[in-house]
């Protein structure tokens, strides 16, 4: 089945499918990719994420925020940590916990307003 003469004309102006697939991102970059939006799929984690952009946070003002038992917002936190999007650093018998600069960039997204 032929396909339609506007996505023909364009598909050779980019080299064909070897033009398309020399630029889409490295596996690896799709790997990270991947991590980060699924972590960023869940609306607590995200809603954990909006709220360590305003300021760094301490899980106690997390937990607070996110209204959640602390073995699930340990979950959310650890899911947050493996995409990279966060980071904790201990101060005396505190875990201050702060955006990477990856989860900054991720939160420099505007979204359009509802309706």
């Amino acid at each position: 089945m032929p396909i339609p003469q506007e996505v023909a004309e364009c598909l050779t102006a980019v080299g064909g499918v070897p033009g398309i697939e020399a630029r889409l991102p490295a596996a690896e970059v799709l790997v990270v990719a991947s991590r980060v939006h699924h972590a960023l799929s869940e609306p607590l984690r995200l809603r954990i994420v909006h709220a360590l952009a305003v300021q760094p946070l301490c899980v106690c003002v997390i937990k607070e925020i996110a209204r959640i038992a602390d073995s699930k917002l340990s979950y959310h936190l650890n899911q947050l940590k493996k995409a990279g999007l966060i980071e904790g650093e201990q101060q005396g018998s505190w875990i201050i916990y702060r955006l990477t600069p990856l989860g900054q960039r991720c939160m420099a997204i505007e979204y359009p307003p509802p309706g």
